[in-house]
């Protein structure tokens, strides 16, 4: 009997170990990698704009197309979005689903992200709140987004969070995009929270059509089970200039 206890504790001392490892392996060896593949995509990115080889209407899959700031995760959070979603390419940064609109453009401009390792860029949406700045660089413009408000704000929305500074041109969206809300869980399966409509495909929102971003990633972390969608709504843009850089930047909200 102490044999066999003493051979099931080993066993569980080496899954213990190889667990560990694992965990270190998606955590740090993969942030590692990941963190040189976006710092060259980045430096690609910013060359491409000084030479002006930044507007483009059919971006090479893997090329950076523009850059995502969430000010509430800190003034460092800055990740460059990659076209397409393909292993290799969100191994390097947060890629835009190709069929989706392109920044700024009506519709929805829709990015997957990895919640943990390899760069962990959207490890933090489950901690965006309705009202949250999302903002878009591209090589001329500035585009300025906003969580939606969250299930169950809708109906109080004017008196309570809607009369807060931020939320000022953020509020519930009307038909057809009345049950889209700022953040929710989904299947793997639920493709269509992509759509320019989301949840709803081949719906034509024609001349109501909103600009809307969705960020997507894995959840719980550590599982593919699910997925953690964030909704937003563009709120404002605005065109580079020198030195110039959207005010929600800097009051970090």
């Amino acid at each position: 009997m102490r044999a066999v206890i003493r051979g099931v504790g080993e066993v569980l001392i080496t899954l213990g170990a190889v667990l560990l490892l694992f965990v270190f392996y998606a955590v740090y060896v993969t942030d590692w990698s990941s963190d040189e593949k976006q710092e060259d995509a980045t430096t690609a990115l910013d060359d491409a704009w000084r030479n002006q080889r930044g507007l483009v209407d059919r971006p090479i899959e893997g090329d950076g197309i523009a850059k995502i700031y969430i000010p509430s995760f800190g003034p460092d959070f800055m990740f460059t979005v990659l076209e397409g979603t393909a292993p290799d390419t969100l191994e390097a940064g947060p890629g835009h689903y190709v069929e989706t609109a392109m920044p700024g453009q009506p519709g929805n401009f829709a990015v997957a992200g990895h919640r943990v390792g390899k760069g962990s860029p959207f490890n933090g949406l489950d901690l965006l709140s309705s009202c949250d700045t999302i903002v878009v660089e591209t090589a001329d413009q500035w585009f300025v987004y906003r969580v939606l408000p969250l299930r169950g704000e809708a109906e109080d929305w004017a008196a309570g969070k809607g009369a807060m500074p931020q939320c000022a041109d953020v509020g519930p969206l009307p038909r057809p995009y009345a049950d889209v809300v700022g953040k929710r869980i989904v299947l793997p399966s639920q493709v269509e929270v992509i759509a320019p409509v989301p949840g709803r495909p081949g719906v034509d929102p024609s001349g109501d059509r909103n600009e809307l971003i969705t960020l997507t990633t894995c959840h719980p972390p550590f599982s593919a089970r699910e997925r953690l969608i964030v909704h937003g709504v563009l709120i404002d843009q605005y065109p580079k200039s020198e030195g110039q850089r959207p005010a929600e930047l800097a009051a970090g909200f």
